[in-house]
């Protein structure tokens, strides 16, 4: 997180508890202790992802994954490999714990809290994706500081990135996607990837973005160590 050790950490989210139905508390209740992880504010802890996992396999970070449809959808279709979904909103929690535990999936983990605080706890070099779909886009230009695509972040998820591990994100705001595309391409370990079907499922915020009349904006950048001498095109449009 791009803050001082005397400084208090600048959010990208707000705390959402909501009202959880039956159904995801049930889903906390038994499947949390199977698929869950807490988030602790200042844990510096290095976290084992082999060994959260209980296997050695590709890995996958979800920052914000909403009400976790497209995470087990992407996790049921890529046995693979591990996902690990970080949230704050917990009825989206209970949600995704439902879902995992519906389809017996045994390649996620639902981590609750801070997911750059989750990030700082990674091994350089350890995971083989991270997916920012439609994270909140701030629009007030007061609140751009808390955009969680911004240097600082950016720099910590280019880290934990494996070379030619995939930075994959999405936007329905096209201010929004104007500075995404302006970081990334910033940031010396990143090379954006050439436009390509974006491979993801639909997510409910992307059908309400469309349903407003925005833009779709996928940016894919690849991790490449050392300086990057060239970019290449993003993934823009309508999907």
């Amino acid at each position: 997180m791009e803050t001082s050790d005397d400084r208090p950490p600048v959010r990208t989210f707000h705390p959402r508890r909501g009202r959880m139905s039956k159904r995801h508390e049930d889903a906390w209740a038994r499947w949390w202790p199977v698929y869950g992880l807490t988030v602790e504010d200042g844990d510096r802890t290095p976290l084992d992802l082999d060994e959260l996992f209980s296997r050695s396999a590709p890995k996958v970070l979800e920052i914000g994954f909403g009400m976790g449809d497209a995470t087990a959808a992407m996790a049921a279709a890529d046995p693979g490999r591990g996902y690990l979904g970080v949230e704050v909103h917990t009825p989206g929690i209970g949600n995704l714990l439902a879902l995992a535990g519906e389809l017996g999936l045994e390649n996620v983990r639902v981590a609750c809290g801070d997911a750059m605080q989750l990030v700082h706890r990674l091994k350089p070099a350890s995971l083989d994706g991270v997916h920012v779909f439609f994270p909140d886009p701030w629009p007030k230009a007061r609140h751009h500081k808390r955009r969680l695509i911004r240097p600082g972040n950016v720099a910590l998820l280019s880290r934990v990135l494996r070379p030619g591990g995939v930075l994959h994100c999405a936007t329905d705001w096209p201010g929004y996607a104007e500075a995404m595309a302006e970081t990334l391409d910033a940031d010396p370990g990143l090379r954006r990837l050439p436009a390509a079907p974006h491979g993801r499922p639909e997510t409910k915020f992307e059908r309400r973005g469309a349903a407003a009349g925005r833009p779709i904006t996928d940016l894919r950048y690849e991790h490449v160590p050392g300086p990057v001498a060239a970019k290449g095109s993003g993934d823009s449009g309508r999907h």
